[in-house]
């Protein structure tokens, strides 16, 4: 067996576990005893029942012993636990890796920004735009890019990252309207990156550092969430261009390494579009002082 074999097949394990306990009895259809459960959630023996295999076949699956479920066992799985439609695929993912030798030595994929994506952020102001890699890092941005997200021009750019910015640096409670969602949303994407490339050196190197630096952060990285949203609205309350509400897309970017674009919107001739007009303005205009930066800590509003 493969060190990736292992490493995919603990992953599904883990998934699974984390699924099943948060699961009831009542909600899967089953009657609830009179006697204490001595664990969260289903028992195996009732997933197994549930998903129509058989509870030591379940429990090498659980183990990782067992990294290879049929198309059919891994759809039975998803109904029993009542996963969603990301989750489910999420699920698959977690399956393929164990038929597939992973090529070494391990790197981290490339940084670089293609001249040609650079120019279409230009082309998108006012609207504010980024580049993030597949760990949400920010590679590249128009004006109103980065300014959007308050705060984050005070760091050096090797420390941007939306994952970082939002449990770790002291404005972002207050820019996000609903930071909750936020926060389980960057998380749920990092999740689903480990569920498929757990040894990545970059997810490792920024999870090492969000699981010692935020206990929000540890707790949700336990769930086991891996729902992927790329558009909708998100509003905010912005230092320097007060309250709105912003539509955003996401666009995965062919060619590279897990990039996507991420732009936010508002309809022309709304108040939303002015103030992205002066937010572009106030990007344009700004500089980051050398003496004004930090390091990213592990401080919370």
């Amino acid at each position: 067996m493969t060190r990736e074999t292992t490493a995919a097949g603990t992953e599904l394990g883990r998934f699974l576990r984390a699924r099943r306990a948060r699961l009831t009895p009542a909600e899967v259809g089953l009657a609830v005893g009179s006697g204490l459960r001595r664990t969260p959630g289903l028992r195996r023996e009732e997933m197994a029942t549930l998903a129509g295999i058989s509870i030591d076949y379940y429990i090498r699956l659980e183990r990782g012993t067992e990294t290879r479920p049929s198309p059919g066992v891994v759809d039975a799985l998803a109904r029993a636990l009542k996963l969603e439609d990301d989750e489910h695929e999420h699920l698959r993912s977690l399956v393929r890796p164990a038929t597939q030798q992973m090529p070494e030595p391990r790197t981290a994929p490339s940084r670089t920004v293609r001249a040609g994506v650079k120019l279409l952020l230009e082309s998108l102001r006012p609207y504010p735009a980024h580049v993030v890699s597949r760990t949400t890092d920010v590679l590249a941005y128009n004006a109103g890019g980065l300014r959007l997200l308050a705060g984050m021009e005070q760091w050096p750019a090797k420390d941007r990252n939306i994952a970082r910015y939002v449990f770790l640096h002291p404005e972002a409670h207050d820019l996000f309207d609903d930071w909750n969602s936020q926060v389980r949303s960057c998380v749920a994407r990092l999740r689903a990156l480990a569920g498929t490339d757990p040894d990545a050196p970059d997810l490792t190197r920024l999870a090492g550092e969000l699981l010692v630096k935020s206990a929000d952060f540890a707790r949700l990285w336990e769930r086991y969430d891996v729902k992927a949203r790329s558009y909708g609205r998100k509003a905010f309350h912005h230092p320097d261009i007060g309250d709105l509400t912003l539509g955003y897309q996401s666009m995965q970017l062919e060619g590279t390494p897990g990039h996507r674009l991420v732009t936010y919107y508002a309809e022309p001739n709304t108040s939303e579009y002015d103030a992205l007009v002066l937010l572009d303005m106030l990007g344009s205009q700004s500089s980051t002082p050398p003496d004004r930066r930090s390091r990213p800590s592990a401080s919370h509003p």
